[in-house]
């Protein structure tokens, strides 16, 4: 068995969790795949898991106290760790963390800001800014590190199948300032470009399109049924009544079909990425030209696609 990469366990309660169930695998002489044989769960999510980036089922914890023979160390533990992570999340959006750790395939509309595993530590802090004005920096950590622990969801090889529609007008809102966006877009382009996601533009001159009123989430899983999730500023309902579930599927696919080609949404946001490195953005926004005409890069990308 190769030597592992350490995992440090005082970042966080997962993380710790996690740093002990692998030492406590390694100590037993079993593989990823060993420990997990017997359950319903594969290597890819045990890794996470020992990561520290998912909280592990209660079913899961069984099992491996069973191969492990650790004494129902794991399964005492796992209300520990949901309450960790839980405080890093609002409430309403729980469910959801949970179900889209399990997602074969995740699909989402973005229109108010960029979606939450694709953004940097810059652009979250100002959204948590914004959110929570009084939040201290122990708190603001805790946001952050939560927010990049599902970095995975789009980063990962052995993520789930995703693909991502996103309002032009965010390429256009500097949240935390130019140089920050710039390595944001960038950072959104290059995930995309290592075909972990698929991205869709949607242009500011759509007119009416489905999905108006907020961010939209889809999960579809091999072992139940698909789910939508969809989230305002300070509340998030999920759904899951098959019939409901289809017609927000049929809308999505509508929704599609307004936006740009995935390969002209990438140009338009690299495009992007480079604007705010350069400094244009800002002279235009002081010149006022931001309010009044679309950007160069915005018309040259649709110009690409007809």
């Amino acid at each position: 068995m190769g030597k592992s990469k350490d995992i440090d366990g005082s970042a966080s309660v997962p993380a710790f969790y996690g740093a002990e169930l692998r030492w406590r695998r390694e100590a037993a002489g079993l593989t990823l795949r060993q420990a997990v044989a017997g359950s319903y769960y594969g290597v890819s999510y045990l890794s996470e898991i020992e990561r520290g980036n998912r909280r592990i089922p209660l079913d899961l914890a069984q099992h491996l106290d069973r191969i492990l023979g650790t004494d129902g160390f794991f399964t005492r533990r796992c209300e520990d760790v949901r309450k960790a992570r839980s405080d890093a999340v609002a409430p309403y959006f729980a469910e959801a963390l949970e179900l889209e750790s399990r997602a074969e395939e995740v699909a989402e509309w973005s229109p108010m800001v960029l979606p939450g595993p694709l953004q940097l530590e810059p652009y979250i802090r100002e959204l948590i800014r914004a959110a929570e004005p009084l939040a201290g920096e122990e708190r603001t950590a805790r946001l952050v590190a939560a927010r990049r622990d599902r970095a995975w969801v789009y980063e990962d090889a052995d993520g789930p199948a995703s693909w991502v529609v996103i309002h032009e007008s965010l390429l256009r809102q500097p949240i935390g300032g130019d140089e920050a966006m710039a390595e944001q877009l960038a950072h959104v382009a290059a995930v995309a470009r290592r075909r972990r996601y698929i991205p869709q533009i949607l242009p500011c001159n759509a007119g009416a399109h489905p999905f108006m009123m907020g961010s939209t989430h889809f999960m579809s899983f091999s072992d139940a049924p698909p789910v939508v999730y969809m989230e305002s500023t300070y509340s998030g309902q999920m759904i899951d009544d098959p019939g409901v579930v289809v017609q927000y599927q049929k809308a999505y696919d509508r929704l599609r079909a307004f936006a740009l080609p995935p390969e002209a949404s990438l140009k338009m946001i690299e495009a992007a990425a480079e604007d705010y490195g350069s400094g244009n953005h800002a002279r235009r926004l002081e010149r006022g030209h931001l309010a009044t005409a679309p950007p160069p890069w915005g018309t040259e990308s649709r110009r690409a696609v007809g």
